[in-house]
């Protein structure tokens, strides 16, 4: 879930400041000058990410306390330390917004656990426990196929190409995998008002993205440090488009540009659109208090609905997911890795 926490006069305002898409790269670089080759990177497999993002659903939703949720987390694991990567397992006990108990697990993959440099890819791997934004089936649960199943699928098909780089063409960057759980299992205002006298104390923004709260609590690995974080979200459907939200400007910037100007360079402009947008509550507000300067990649609808129609519906589903969106995402995040 990517809630949004505006006042109306703030969404008002920002239907003013919101900037139109644009194909010019960000500023700040000598416009006369030739551009040097970008660094040859491994091929991101879109066939491969779409595969994982199917397995995921096959599990069913990914509810946390769910038969599902548990048997998808094993498979993660073990995919992950089967492209000999570190594998950490950070387990967890939350209470959620309607008092519900849930037992959730963020899963750590290091690739060069040794090198000094990192970069964090940060997603969620659990679904809604209910499509409260259905119009039809409100209290389904949902596949949660673009909506956490895409951005994982993304990591593990980062995982397993840089896992077979040999050492002379393996970046110069460490990598952390950092799968949170109990990301969407929050109280959504808008669709939600009915549950409004059943709440806990404790229902504020922070019934939101549990386990990257837990995780910016207690570090794993303890003292984690990185040079910038980038968190998937909502990265695999049909017509996806990013664009650059408000947190991840205050926050890392310069990531932020580097990942733009990137994928306008590899010709996804038409994804990675230069264009301010407002904040958002996302895992990548908790990776920022822990001093990970960490933007949001996430769908980003437009400046009144915000998020696409399939959020938090039952029609997210493999139907919206699109392999050409899942290509422009890994390979400009492959890429990434490997300029300086």
């Amino acid at each position: 879930m990517r809630f949004l926490r505006l006042p109306l006069a703030a969404l008002a305002g920002l239907l003013l400041l919101t900037a139109c898409p644009s194909k010019t790269p960000d500023a700040g670089t000598d416009a006369g000058a030739p551009e040097a080759a970008l660094p040859k990177a491994p091929v991101f497999n879109a066939d491969s990410a779409y595969a994982f993002t199917a397995k995921q659903v096959a599990f069913g939703p990914r509810v946390p306390n769910s038969k599902a949720h548990i048997a998808c987390g094993d498979w993660l694991v073990a995919k992950l330390k089967g492209y000999k990567l570190k594998v950490l397992q950070q387990p967890f006990d939350a209470m959620t917004f309607d008092g519900t108990n849930i037992h959730g697990r963020n899963i750590i993959a290091q690739f060069q656990p040794q090198a000094a440099r990192r970069v964090a890819i940060f997603g969620h791997w659990d679904t809604r426990p209910f499509a409260d934004a259905d119009k039809v089936h409100k209290n389904a649960p949902m596949d949660g196929a673009s909506d956490g199943a895409s951005a994982v699928a993304v990591a593990l098909e980062m995982a397993r190409v840089l896992s077979l780089q040999p050492d002379s063409l393996a970046p110069a960057v460490g990598v952390d995998f950092i799968l949170f759980d109990a990301e969407d299992w929050g109280y959504e205002t808008t669709t939600q008002a009915d549950l409004k006298d059943q709440l806990e104390e404790s229902a504020t923004t922070s019934s939101w993205c549990l386990g990257s709260q837990y995780w910016a609590a207690h570090l794993l690995p303890a003292g984690y440090k990185a040079e910038y974080g980038v968190l998937l979200d909502m990265v695999g459907a049909k017509g996806g488009t990013f664009t650059r939200e408000g947190t991840s400007r205050e926050n890392a910037l310069g990531p932020l540009n580097k990942i733009w100007n990137t994928a306008a360079r590899l010709g996804y402009s038409d994804y990675f659109r230069y264009q301010d947008t407002g904040s958002i509550t996302d895992d990548h507000v908790f990776a920022n208090k822990a001093g990970v300067p960490t933007i949001d990649i996430y769908h980003y609808n437009n400046s009144v609905d915000i998020f696409p129609a399939y959020h938090h519906t039952t029609a997210d589903n493999m139907s919206i997911i699109d392999r050409k969106t899942l290509k422009a995402v890994g390979q400009t995040m492959l890429q990434t890795l490997y300029v300086d």
